[in-house]
């Protein structure tokens, strides 16, 4: 799910600036909650992806967005992309959250992070004093138009790499033009073990067959969710 201005909204090639309140059949409005538990109890899951677009385009993080989604999803772990350029920005947020930051899981986007040298404190664990956020926080490897967001080389250090990564190909996210296999295996391909999620393109169950023969371990997914070609997970 991502966030502008206090609602959820379509992304739509990674063109943040144009993005528009999210229209779904799951429910009505855009309520960052409402639209949340929507597509929580359509995929039977516990784990929600959202991206804070105020915070990527440089305006403050939406605090407020956050304590409300944990508040209504008490047993949600959250995963949150707010374009940290460092484990200290990461902290900053989680330490706001008091103790429901426990079941809030940083993610460092490769377009956001400010050095090489903050990919290595970030993943070590050195930034977090052994705490769980070491073990759980989550790299997201950007591109758009086939050239790498990463002014501080994640692409090209996969042995800085945590078990987590994300593989966002901006320019299928919202575009009905199919999951990027061929960018996710060349991640796999220099990181076998990796826990590898795609993101973006998905369009029905087919393509999530085949994202998973390709060995994706997972798929962020939300446009096909909303305009209803992927059933509803029962039981």
């Amino acid at each position: 799910m991502d966030v502008m201005h206090g609602q959820a909204v379509h992304a739509v090639r990674g063109d943040r600036q144009s993005y528009r309140p999210v229209e779904s059949r799951l429910c009505t409005g855009s309520s960052p909650v409402r639209v949340a538990d929507a597509l929580c109890a359509h995929c039977a899951s516990q784990l929600l992806y959202v991206a804070d677009l105020d915070a990527l385009l440089g305006r403050a993080t939406q605090v407020s967005v956050l304590r409300s989604l944990l508040r209504a999803l008490p047993h949600t772990e959250i995963w949150i992309d707010a374009g940290f350029p460092s484990a200290d920005a990461a902290s900053a947020l989680l330490g706001c959250l008091g103790d429901k930051g426990a079941r809030v899981v940083p993610v460092f986007g490769s377009e956001s992070l400010a050095s090489r040298a903050q990919l290595q404190h970030v993943f070590s664990g050195q930034a977090w004093a052994g705490s769980a956020t070491a073990r759980s926080a989550v790299l997201s490897l950007d591109r758009r138009d086939g050239r790498r967001l990463d002014a501080a080389g994640c692409w090209d250090a996969p042995e800085l790499w945590p078990q987590r990564v994300i593989v966002m190909t901006l320019e299928r996210v919202g575009a009905d033009a199919g999951p990027d296999l061929e960018t996710l295996q060349d991640v796999k391909r220099r990181a076998p073990s990796t826990f590898a999620i795609g993101a973006g393109g998905i369009r029905n169950e087919d393509d999530l067959v085949r994202a998973g023969q390709a060995g994706a371990s997972a798929w962020l997914v939300a446009s096909a969710l909303h305009d209803g070609r992927l059933a509803p997970v029962r039981g």
